[in-house]
């Protein structure tokens, strides 16, 4: 399989159209700027840029990206810079949702084992029957006003037993899963525009 199939998940490309007669000295000192934040570095080889990150901070406006290649070549209607930029942070995010439902998966499978067979099942259920016809003492005061038999008290194997059943419910799982994937959607669409427009504002002086 070739890997630019894949590689779209955690790869933004795009391009920007140039100003007409505009170098690739001006465009790459335009946005010499953006190579300057702490724990980027950059090399220039003509009309290309290659750039690498390592402990960004968090201010750096292209924080969330790992390193990316910036070539000026010569469009249909004049030069452009067509930039390569990797995430690792976008693919985490691709990520974690996959594994959130393999804990998901995990948590129904364990539930599955630890459920009690069909007889087991039908034997508690003919001795809890039994014992509920085994009425509780009930003060003849009580009797006399009407009042319901009092309930017997849940014993602690019934408590442990709603207790399991929370313990290896896989609805957390699937709550992280969904808000990984919400977040994944909204950040690739949102960084691939923020660097385009964060170009076009480095070319254009602003």
């Amino acid at each position: 399989m070739n890997a630019r199939f894949i590689d779209w998940i955690w790869h933004i490309r795009g391009s920007v159209t140039l100003a007409p007669g505009q170098s690739g000295d001006e465009v790459f000192d335009r946005l010499d700027p953006l190579f300057r934040e702490a724990g980027t570095s950059h090399e220039r080889d003509r009309d290309m840029l290659t750039f690498r990150k390592k402990d960004q901070a968090a201010q750096d406006k292209m924080s969330v990206f790992d390193g990316g290649v910036l070539r000026i070549e010569e469009g249909a209607e004049g030069p452009v810079l067509r930039y390569h930029l990797v995430s690792r942070a976008l693919l985490f995010c691709f990520l974690a949702p996959l594994l959130f439902l393999s804990f998901a998966g995990l948590a129904i499978g364990i539930s599955m084992l630890d459920k009690p067979s069909v007889e087991a099942v039908a034997a508690k259920k003919e001795k809890e029957e039994k014992k509920e016809k085994a009425t509780l003492p009930q003060n003849p005061i009580d009797t006399f006003l009407g009042a319901p038999a009092p309930e017997k008290p849940k014993k602690d194997s019934e408590k442990k037993s709603g207790e399991e059943e929370g313990k290896h419910s896989p609805t957390p799982a699937y709550v992280f899963a969904g808000l990984f994937a919400i977040l994944y959607g909204v950040g690739r669409i949102l960084e691939d525009r923020l660097v385009r427009s964060l170009f076009r504002k480095k070319l254009l002086g602003q």
